[in-house]
């Protein structure tokens, strides 16, 4: 196996697991760290992120492309809908 680098530091949980299904589903190896610490009870994640994914750095753009396109898909979910004129 290739020599895994830091690839980017994710901001969730469930950004977490989106990620790793999508990159699980591409065949995209890639390891999935937490910065969860029982002793420090979530602290650092609260401060630093959820943890990071580790890849080769092949994989680098790629993965990354996946991590912008799922934000776009989840801040395009949250925008407010335009009033309709029919309304008025």
């Amino acid at each position: 196996m290739e020599k895994l680098e830091k690839i980017a530091v994710l901001d969730s949980e469930v950004q977490a697991e989106l990620v790793d299904s999508v990159l699980s589903e591409r065949g995209i190896p890639h390891l999935m760290r937490s910065y969860h610490d029982s002793a420090l009870d979530g602290l650092y994640q609260a401060r630093a992120g959820w943890g990071h994914i580790e890849a080769p750095g092949a994989s680098r753009d790629e993965i990354l492309a996946v991590i912008e396109e799922l934000k776009r898909q989840a801040s395009s979910a949250t925008e407010p809908e335009e009033p309709s004129a029919e309304g008025q």
